[in-house]
Protein backbone atom coordinates (compact mmCIF):
# COMPACT_ATOMS: atom_id res chain seq x y z
CA UNK A 1 0.00 0.00 0.00
CA UNK A 2 2.82 2.46 0.76
CA UNK A 3 4.90 1.55 -2.14
CA UNK A 4 1.29 2.10 -4.60
CA UNK A 5 1.07 5.61 -2.75
CA UNK A 6 4.62 6.45 -3.20
CA UNK A 7 4.28 5.63 -7.02
CA UNK A 8 1.00 8.01 -6.97
CA UNK A 9 2.60 10.85 -5.50
CA UNK A 10 5.40 10.07 -8.34
CA UNK A 11 2.63 10.47 -10.69
CA UNK A 12 0.44 13.30 -9.73
CA UNK A 13 3.20 16.20 -8.88
CA UNK A 14 4.12 15.95 -12.50
CA UNK A 15 0.94 15.22 -13.26
CA UNK A 16 0.41 18.84 -12.47
CA UNK A 17 3.25 20.66 -13.60
CA UNK A 18 2.28 19.38 -16.88
CA UNK A 19 -1.17 20.20 -16.89
CA UNK A 20 -0.04 23.96 -15.87
CA UNK A 21 2.93 23.96 -18.43
CA UNK A 22 0.82 22.85 -21.08
CA UNK A 23 -2.25 25.43 -20.70
CA UNK A 24 0.36 28.02 -20.58
CA UNK A 25 1.29 26.90 -24.31
CA UNK A 26 -2.01 26.97 -25.14
CA UNK A 27 -3.12 30.02 -23.86
CA UNK A 28 0.02 32.04 -25.67
CA UNK A 29 -1.32 29.90 -28.84
CA UNK A 30 -4.79 31.40 -28.33
CA UNK A 31 -3.40 35.22 -27.85
CA UNK A 32 -1.22 35.08 -30.52
CA UNK A 33 -3.51 33.52 -32.98
CA UNK A 34 -6.36 36.57 -32.20
CA UNK A 35 -3.90 39.33 -30.98
CA UNK A 36 -4.63 40.95 -34.16
CA UNK A 37 -8.39 41.03 -33.55
CA UNK A 38 -8.71 41.51 -30.16
CA UNK A 39 -6.11 43.50 -28.99
CA UNK A 40 -5.85 47.48 -29.29
CA UNK A 41 -9.77 47.62 -30.56
CA UNK A 42 -11.09 49.43 -28.37
CA UNK A 43 -12.89 46.08 -26.95
CA UNK A 44 -13.37 45.34 -23.06
CA UNK A 45 -10.78 43.39 -21.12
CA UNK A 46 -13.69 41.62 -19.21
CA UNK A 47 -14.80 40.53 -22.48
CA UNK A 48 -11.56 39.27 -23.71
CA UNK A 49 -10.89 37.47 -20.44
CA UNK A 50 -13.94 35.85 -20.61
CA UNK A 51 -13.20 34.80 -24.04
CA UNK A 52 -10.14 33.37 -22.92
CA UNK A 53 -11.82 31.19 -19.93
CA UNK A 54 -14.65 29.86 -21.95
CA UNK A 55 -11.64 28.87 -24.44
CA UNK A 56 -10.08 27.03 -21.58
CA UNK A 57 -12.83 24.28 -21.89
CA UNK A 58 -11.35 22.74 -25.40
CA UNK A 59 -8.17 23.28 -23.95
CA UNK A 60 -8.76 21.39 -20.48
CA UNK A 61 -9.98 18.39 -23.33
CA UNK A 62 -6.61 18.18 -24.97
CA UNK A 63 -4.07 19.02 -21.93
CA UNK A 64 -5.39 16.02 -19.65
CA UNK A 65 -4.65 13.31 -21.82
CA UNK A 66 -1.11 14.79 -22.62
CA UNK A 67 -0.12 15.47 -19.11
CA UNK A 68 -1.22 11.78 -18.22
CA UNK A 69 1.54 10.64 -20.97
CA UNK A 70 3.96 13.11 -19.68
CA UNK A 71 3.64 12.56 -15.52
CA UNK A 72 3.84 9.23 -16.42
CA UNK A 73 7.27 8.47 -18.61
CA UNK A 74 8.38 10.95 -15.77
CA UNK A 75 6.93 9.05 -12.76
CA UNK A 76 8.24 5.50 -14.57
CA UNK A 77 11.11 6.80 -16.00
CA UNK A 78 12.51 8.43 -12.42
CA UNK A 79 11.72 5.18 -10.77
CA UNK A 80 13.73 3.00 -13.66
CA UNK A 81 16.28 5.89 -13.85
CA UNK A 82 17.12 5.77 -9.97
CA UNK A 83 17.14 1.72 -9.92
CA UNK A 84 14.08 1.84 -7.70
CA UNK A 85 12.55 -0.79 -10.26
CA UNK A 86 15.48 -3.14 -10.08
CA UNK A 87 15.19 -2.57 -6.45
CA UNK A 88 10.94 -3.29 -6.22
CA UNK A 89 11.88 -6.95 -8.42
CA UNK A 90 14.72 -7.65 -5.91
CA UNK A 91 12.12 -7.45 -3.19
CA UNK A 92 9.51 -9.67 -4.98
CA UNK A 93 7.46 -7.79 -5.63
CA UNK A 94 5.20 -7.73 -8.56
CA UNK A 95 5.23 -4.74 -11.00
CA UNK A 96 1.79 -5.31 -11.53
CA UNK A 97 1.20 -4.27 -8.12
CA UNK A 98 2.27 -0.37 -9.04
CA UNK A 99 -0.34 0.43 -11.27
CA UNK A 100 -3.66 0.20 -9.48
CA UNK A 101 -3.80 3.42 -7.88
CA UNK A 102 -2.30 5.22 -10.96
CA UNK A 103 -4.84 3.41 -12.86
CA UNK A 104 -7.43 4.19 -10.22
CA UNK A 105 -6.42 7.61 -11.08
CA UNK A 106 -6.27 8.17 -14.43
CA UNK A 107 -9.80 6.06 -14.52
CA UNK A 108 -11.36 8.98 -12.44
CA UNK A 109 -9.51 11.26 -15.10
CA UNK A 110 -11.39 9.99 -17.74
CA UNK A 111 -14.77 9.82 -16.25
CA UNK A 112 -14.15 13.52 -15.29
CA UNK A 113 -13.25 14.51 -18.85
CA UNK A 114 -16.13 12.01 -20.37
CA UNK A 115 -18.40 14.25 -18.05
CA UNK A 116 -16.99 17.49 -18.99
CA UNK A 117 -17.40 16.78 -22.31
CA UNK A 118 -21.14 16.25 -22.44
CA UNK A 119 -21.86 19.14 -20.06
CA UNK A 120 -18.94 21.79 -20.17
CA UNK A 121 -17.61 21.35 -23.46
CA UNK A 122 -21.04 21.92 -25.55
CA UNK A 123 -21.61 25.26 -23.88
CA UNK A 124 -18.49 26.57 -23.59
CA UNK A 125 -18.13 26.37 -27.01
CA UNK A 126 -21.64 27.89 -27.99
CA UNK A 127 -20.73 30.85 -25.53
CA UNK A 128 -17.54 31.53 -27.36
CA UNK A 129 -19.08 31.29 -30.54
CA UNK A 130 -21.70 34.10 -28.96
CA UNK A 131 -19.19 35.90 -28.17
CA UNK A 132 -17.17 36.68 -30.95
CA UNK A 133 -20.73 36.95 -32.72
CA UNK A 134 -21.76 39.78 -30.22
CA UNK A 135 -18.08 41.15 -30.61
CA UNK A 136 -18.49 41.22 -34.48
CA UNK A 137 -21.83 42.28 -34.34
CA UNK A 138 -20.98 45.72 -32.33
CA UNK A 139 -18.02 46.46 -34.17
CA UNK A 140 -18.36 45.07 -37.90
CA UNK A 141 -14.75 46.25 -38.80
CA UNK A 142 -13.21 43.32 -36.14
CA UNK A 143 -13.56 41.15 -39.17
CA UNK A 144 -11.06 42.62 -40.99
CA UNK A 145 -7.08 42.15 -40.84
CA UNK A 146 -5.13 44.23 -42.15
CA UNK A 147 -3.66 43.30 -45.35
CA UNK A 148 -5.80 39.98 -45.58
CA UNK A 149 -9.23 39.62 -47.70
CA UNK A 150 -12.07 39.89 -45.63
CA UNK A 151 -14.67 37.60 -47.83
CA UNK A 152 -16.86 36.97 -44.96
CA UNK A 153 -19.98 39.22 -46.48
CA UNK A 154 -21.03 37.68 -49.84
CA UNK A 155 -20.35 39.03 -53.42
CA UNK A 156 -17.54 40.95 -51.89
CA UNK A 157 -13.96 40.91 -50.72
CA UNK A 158 -12.37 44.15 -48.70
CA UNK A 159 -9.20 44.78 -48.03
CA UNK A 160 -7.76 47.30 -45.50
CA UNK A 161 -4.23 47.96 -44.93
CA UNK A 162 -4.58 49.65 -41.41
CA UNK A 163 -8.15 49.37 -39.24
CA UNK A 164 -7.78 52.12 -36.31
CA UNK A 165 -7.92 51.86 -32.85
CA UNK A 166 -11.48 52.36 -32.39
CA UNK A 167 -11.98 49.38 -34.75
CA UNK A 168 -14.60 51.01 -37.32
CA UNK A 169 -12.02 52.70 -39.31
CA UNK A 170 -10.52 51.76 -41.87
CA UNK A 171 -7.38 53.31 -44.01
CA UNK A 172 -6.49 52.39 -47.84
CA UNK A 173 -9.18 50.56 -48.40
CA UNK A 174 -9.59 48.34 -51.89
CA UNK A 175 -13.28 46.74 -52.22
CA UNK A 176 -13.85 44.06 -55.29
CA UNK A 177 -17.57 43.76 -55.70
CA UNK A 178 -19.32 41.14 -57.02
CA UNK A 179 -22.64 41.19 -56.65
CA UNK A 180 -23.87 42.04 -59.82
CA UNK A 181 -24.00 39.43 -62.53
CA UNK A 182 -22.11 40.66 -65.56
CA UNK A 183 -19.84 43.11 -63.72
CA UNK A 184 -16.64 43.45 -61.51
CA UNK A 185 -16.30 46.63 -59.67
CA UNK A 186 -13.33 47.61 -58.16
CA UNK A 187 -13.51 50.68 -55.39
CA UNK A 188 -10.71 52.37 -53.74
CA UNK A 189 -10.19 54.68 -51.16
CA UNK A 190 -7.96 56.52 -48.97
CA UNK A 191 -9.78 56.01 -45.56
CA UNK A 192 -13.39 54.49 -44.37
CA UNK A 193 -15.38 53.20 -41.88
CA UNK A 194 -17.70 50.67 -41.35
CA UNK A 195 -21.05 50.32 -39.42
CA UNK A 196 -24.70 48.87 -39.28
CA UNK A 197 -27.62 51.24 -40.54
CA UNK A 198 -30.37 52.45 -38.25
CA UNK A 199 -32.52 48.94 -38.46
CA UNK A 200 -29.62 46.76 -38.77
CA UNK A 201 -30.40 45.21 -41.41
CA UNK A 202 -27.26 46.47 -43.79
CA UNK A 203 -23.78 47.18 -43.43
CA UNK A 204 -22.66 50.85 -44.28
CA UNK A 205 -19.51 51.18 -45.40
CA UNK A 206 -18.53 55.19 -45.47
CA UNK A 207 -15.32 55.61 -48.55
CA UNK A 208 -13.84 58.81 -48.81
CA UNK A 209 -11.34 60.09 -51.91
CA UNK A 210 -11.52 57.20 -53.37
CA UNK A 211 -12.05 55.65 -57.08
CA UNK A 212 -14.82 53.24 -58.93
CA UNK A 213 -13.68 50.66 -61.64
CA UNK A 214 -16.64 49.31 -62.95
CA UNK A 215 -15.98 46.80 -66.12
CA UNK A 216 -19.26 45.09 -67.53
CA UNK A 217 -19.61 42.85 -70.98
CA UNK A 218 -18.94 43.99 -74.04
CA UNK A 219 -15.35 45.99 -73.13
CA UNK A 220 -17.89 48.04 -71.22
CA UNK A 221 -15.51 50.27 -68.34
CA UNK A 222 -16.41 53.08 -66.50
CA UNK A 223 -14.16 55.17 -64.00
CA UNK A 224 -15.50 57.20 -61.35
CA UNK A 225 -13.58 59.84 -58.37
CA UNK A 226 -15.55 60.54 -55.08
CA UNK A 227 -14.90 62.80 -52.59
CA UNK A 228 -17.78 60.63 -50.59
CA UNK A 229 -18.96 57.33 -51.26
CA UNK A 230 -21.74 54.95 -49.46
CA UNK A 231 -21.71 51.26 -49.71
CA UNK A 232 -24.80 48.88 -48.57
CA UNK A 233 -23.85 45.47 -48.26
CA UNK A 234 -25.97 42.88 -46.73
CA UNK A 235 -25.36 41.86 -42.78
CA UNK A 236 -26.94 38.69 -42.78
CA UNK A 237 -23.49 37.29 -41.59
CA UNK A 238 -23.21 39.64 -38.46
CA UNK A 239 -27.03 39.15 -37.24
CA UNK A 240 -27.70 38.54 -33.93
CA UNK A 241 -30.11 36.36 -35.04
CA UNK A 242 -27.76 33.63 -35.15
CA UNK A 243 -27.09 33.46 -31.32
CA UNK A 244 -29.75 31.01 -30.52
CA UNK A 245 -29.42 27.49 -29.90
CA UNK A 246 -30.87 26.97 -32.92
CA UNK A 247 -27.84 27.40 -34.55
CA UNK A 248 -25.68 25.20 -32.38
CA UNK A 249 -22.93 23.54 -34.47
CA UNK A 250 -22.28 19.41 -33.85
CA UNK A 251 -19.32 20.61 -31.56
CA UNK A 252 -21.80 22.72 -29.23
CA UNK A 253 -23.85 19.32 -28.33
CA UNK A 254 -23.72 17.01 -25.37
CA UNK A 255 -24.08 13.73 -26.48
CA UNK A 256 -27.92 12.86 -25.99
CA UNK A 257 -28.33 16.11 -28.23
CA UNK A 258 -25.79 14.66 -31.24
CA UNK A 259 -27.73 11.06 -30.32
CA UNK A 260 -31.07 13.18 -31.32
CA UNK A 261 -30.25 14.98 -34.01
CA UNK A 262 -28.40 11.62 -35.49
CA UNK A 263 -31.33 9.46 -35.10
CA UNK A 264 -33.76 12.15 -36.77
CA UNK A 265 -31.89 12.27 -39.81
CA UNK A 266 -31.75 8.85 -40.01
CA UNK A 267 -35.39 8.72 -40.45
CA UNK A 268 -35.28 11.47 -42.78
CA UNK A 269 -32.87 9.67 -45.03
CA UNK A 270 -34.59 6.36 -44.90
CA UNK A 271 -37.86 8.25 -46.21
CA UNK A 272 -35.34 9.75 -48.87
CA UNK A 273 -33.96 6.19 -49.63
CA UNK A 274 -37.63 4.88 -49.68
CA UNK A 275 -38.46 7.56 -52.28
CA UNK A 276 -35.34 7.17 -54.27
CA UNK A 277 -36.61 3.02 -54.54
CA UNK A 278 -39.82 4.19 -55.89
CA UNK A 279 -38.06 6.54 -58.75
CA UNK A 280 -35.56 4.01 -60.17
CA UNK A 281 -37.32 0.72 -59.68
CA UNK A 282 -39.79 1.89 -63.11
CA UNK A 283 -36.08 2.08 -64.81
CA UNK A 284 -34.57 -1.13 -64.17
CA UNK A 285 -37.89 -3.38 -64.18
CA UNK A 286 -40.70 -1.03 -66.35
CA UNK A 287 -43.82 -0.51 -65.17
CA UNK A 288 -45.09 -2.67 -62.41
CA UNK A 289 -48.42 -2.04 -62.55
CA UNK A 290 -48.45 -3.44 -66.29
CA UNK A 291 -50.66 -0.59 -67.29
CA UNK A 292 -50.46 -0.29 -71.26
CA UNK A 293 -48.92 2.25 -72.92
CA UNK A 294 -50.44 5.64 -74.09
CA UNK A 295 -51.75 4.81 -77.90
CA UNK A 296 -49.23 6.86 -80.25
CA UNK A 297 -50.36 8.87 -83.30
CA UNK A 298 -48.34 7.81 -85.94
CA UNK A 299 -49.08 11.01 -87.74
CA UNK A 300 -45.32 12.86 -88.09
CA UNK A 301 -46.49 15.83 -85.95
CA UNK A 302 -48.06 13.77 -83.64
CA UNK A 303 -45.19 11.40 -82.90
CA UNK A 304 -42.75 14.36 -82.45
CA UNK A 305 -45.48 15.72 -79.76
CA UNK A 306 -45.26 12.07 -78.36
CA UNK A 307 -41.63 12.03 -77.98
CA UNK A 308 -41.47 15.52 -77.14
CA UNK A 309 -43.56 15.06 -73.98
CA UNK A 310 -42.27 11.63 -73.12
CA UNK A 311 -38.64 13.20 -73.22
CA UNK A 312 -39.36 15.73 -70.87
CA UNK A 313 -40.99 13.05 -68.39
CA UNK A 314 -38.32 11.40 -68.27
CA UNK A 315 -35.85 14.59 -68.06
CA UNK A 316 -37.46 15.44 -65.06
CA UNK A 317 -37.96 12.18 -63.80
CA UNK A 318 -33.93 12.14 -64.14
CA UNK A 319 -33.75 15.65 -62.09
CA UNK A 320 -35.46 13.77 -59.49
CA UNK A 321 -33.50 10.95 -58.79
CA UNK A 322 -30.31 13.44 -58.82
CA UNK A 323 -31.86 15.80 -56.19
CA UNK A 324 -32.52 13.17 -54.00
CA UNK A 325 -28.73 11.58 -54.79
CA UNK A 326 -28.01 14.77 -53.34
CA UNK A 327 -29.95 15.59 -50.70
CA UNK A 328 -29.38 11.66 -49.22
CA UNK A 329 -25.46 12.44 -49.71
CA UNK A 330 -25.42 15.51 -47.87
CA UNK A 331 -28.05 13.70 -44.66
CA UNK A 332 -25.17 10.96 -44.90
CA UNK A 333 -22.64 13.60 -44.15
CA UNK A 334 -24.10 14.90 -41.16
CA UNK A 335 -25.44 12.14 -39.66
CA UNK A 336 -21.53 11.19 -40.06
CA UNK A 337 -20.58 14.41 -38.58
CA UNK A 338 -23.03 13.73 -35.51
CA UNK A 339 -22.18 10.49 -34.95
CA UNK A 340 -18.02 11.06 -34.96
CA UNK A 341 -18.38 13.72 -32.81
CA UNK A 342 -20.83 11.57 -30.33
CA UNK A 343 -17.71 9.12 -30.55
CA UNK A 344 -15.36 12.03 -29.69
CA UNK A 345 -16.33 12.89 -26.82
CA UNK A 346 -15.49 9.42 -25.53
CA UNK A 347 -12.21 8.47 -27.21
CA UNK A 348 -10.63 11.38 -26.01
CA UNK A 349 -11.21 10.98 -22.35
CA UNK A 350 -10.31 6.93 -22.84
CA UNK A 351 -6.75 7.78 -24.56
CA UNK A 352 -5.88 9.06 -20.81
CA UNK A 353 -5.95 5.60 -19.59
CA UNK A 354 -4.27 4.15 -23.20
CA UNK A 355 -1.32 7.27 -22.70
CA UNK A 356 -0.76 5.14 -19.62
CA UNK A 357 -0.56 2.04 -20.90
CA UNK A 358 1.84 3.15 -23.04
CA UNK A 359 3.80 5.73 -20.79
CA UNK A 360 4.67 3.06 -17.76
CA UNK A 361 6.41 0.92 -20.21
CA UNK A 362 8.53 3.00 -22.19
CA UNK A 363 9.22 5.22 -19.15
CA UNK A 364 10.78 1.67 -17.62
CA UNK A 365 12.36 0.98 -20.63
CA UNK A 366 14.42 4.48 -21.55
CA UNK A 367 15.22 4.89 -17.93
CA UNK A 368 15.41 8.66 -18.13
CA UNK A 369 12.79 10.33 -16.00
CA UNK A 370 13.96 13.79 -16.89
CA UNK A 371 11.24 16.39 -18.39
CA UNK A 372 13.35 16.34 -21.44
CA UNK A 373 13.09 12.83 -22.07
CA UNK A 374 9.32 12.67 -21.22
CA UNK A 375 8.58 15.94 -23.45
CA UNK A 376 10.20 14.40 -26.67
CA UNK A 377 8.22 10.96 -25.85
CA UNK A 378 5.43 12.72 -25.63
CA UNK A 379 5.59 15.02 -28.45
CA UNK A 380 6.67 11.69 -30.84
CA UNK A 381 3.30 9.82 -29.55
CA UNK A 382 1.19 13.03 -29.59
CA UNK A 383 1.53 13.73 -33.04
CA UNK A 384 0.86 10.01 -34.04
CA UNK A 385 -2.21 10.42 -32.49
CA UNK A 386 -3.13 13.63 -33.51
CA UNK A 387 -2.86 12.44 -36.85
CA UNK A 388 -4.83 9.43 -37.01
CA UNK A 389 -7.79 11.27 -34.68
CA UNK A 390 -7.68 14.01 -37.28
CA UNK A 391 -7.68 12.08 -40.60
CA UNK A 392 -9.85 9.67 -38.98
CA UNK A 393 -12.23 12.68 -38.14
CA UNK A 394 -11.97 13.55 -42.11
CA UNK A 395 -12.42 9.89 -43.44
CA UNK A 396 -15.24 9.49 -41.39
CA UNK A 397 -17.10 12.80 -42.19
CA UNK A 398 -16.78 11.74 -45.94
CA UNK A 399 -17.91 8.13 -45.28
CA UNK A 400 -14.40 6.71 -46.46
CA UNK A 401 -14.65 4.85 -42.94
CA UNK A 402 -17.23 3.97 -40.11
CA UNK A 403 -16.80 7.01 -37.57
CA UNK A 404 -16.20 4.21 -34.83
CA UNK A 405 -12.80 3.36 -36.51
CA UNK A 406 -12.22 6.71 -37.11
CA UNK A 407 -12.39 7.61 -33.70
CA UNK A 408 -10.91 4.96 -31.94
CA UNK A 409 -8.25 3.40 -34.33
CA UNK A 410 -5.76 4.98 -32.60
CA UNK A 411 -6.66 4.42 -29.04
CA UNK A 412 -6.43 1.13 -30.15
CA UNK A 413 -3.42 1.46 -31.74
CA UNK A 414 -1.61 2.56 -29.31
CA UNK A 415 -3.60 0.44 -26.69
CA UNK A 416 -2.30 -2.94 -28.19
CA UNK A 417 1.34 -1.09 -28.65
CA UNK A 418 1.45 -0.27 -24.78
CA UNK A 419 0.54 -3.67 -23.48
CA UNK A 420 3.01 -4.94 -26.08
CA UNK A 421 5.55 -2.74 -24.18
CA UNK A 422 4.31 -3.60 -21.10
CA UNK A 423 5.13 -7.22 -21.23
CA UNK A 424 8.08 -6.76 -22.82
CA UNK A 425 9.36 -4.30 -19.67
CA UNK A 426 7.99 -6.57 -17.15
CA UNK A 427 8.88 -10.03 -18.71
CA UNK A 428 12.61 -9.38 -20.52
CA UNK A 429 13.18 -5.75 -19.20
CA UNK A 430 13.98 -4.53 -22.18
CA UNK A 431 15.26 -0.93 -22.73
CA UNK A 432 14.78 1.55 -25.81
CA UNK A 433 17.17 4.38 -27.08
CA UNK A 434 15.65 7.91 -26.50
CA UNK A 435 17.31 8.67 -29.74
CA UNK A 436 14.34 6.90 -31.90
CA UNK A 437 11.90 8.76 -31.04
CA UNK A 438 14.20 12.52 -31.38
CA UNK A 439 14.75 11.35 -34.63
CA UNK A 440 11.07 11.66 -35.68
CA UNK A 441 10.23 15.31 -34.46
CA UNK A 442 10.80 18.34 -36.48
CA UNK A 443 14.41 19.68 -36.11
CA UNK A 444 12.97 23.00 -34.72
CA UNK A 445 12.07 21.54 -31.61
CA UNK A 446 15.00 19.21 -30.78
CA UNK A 447 17.20 22.05 -29.43
CA UNK A 448 14.73 22.95 -27.27
CA UNK A 449 14.32 19.40 -25.87
CA UNK A 450 17.97 19.06 -25.61
CA UNK A 451 18.80 22.07 -23.69
CA UNK A 452 15.75 20.79 -21.32
CA UNK A 453 17.16 17.39 -21.12
CA UNK A 454 20.75 18.63 -20.30
CA UNK A 455 19.44 21.31 -16.95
Amino acid sequence: MILSFYVTRKFFIPFLFSVFSLFSVFILQFLMRFSDQLVGKGIDTILIVELIIYNLAWMMVLVVPMSVLVATLMAFGGLSQNNEITAIRAAGISIYRLLLFPIILTLGLVWFLIYFNNEVLPDANHKTKNLMWEITATRPALSIVPNVFMTDIMGYAILAEKVTQDSNKLVNVKIYDNSRYGTVTILTAKKGDLNFNEDRSKLLMNLYDGEIHEQGEKSYYRKLKFKKHALLMNSEQFSIKKITDEYRSDRELSIPELKARSDSLKKVFAEHVQIMKTLALPFFYGDSVGRAAPAMNTGDSGSEIWVTRLQGKVQQQINTIETTLTALAYLKTQINAYTVEADKKYSIPVACLVFLLLGIPLGMMTRRGGFGAAASISLFFFLLYWAFLIGGEKLADRGMVSPFIGMWAANFLLAFTGVYLLYRAVRDNATIELSIFTRFIPKRFRKGIADVQDS
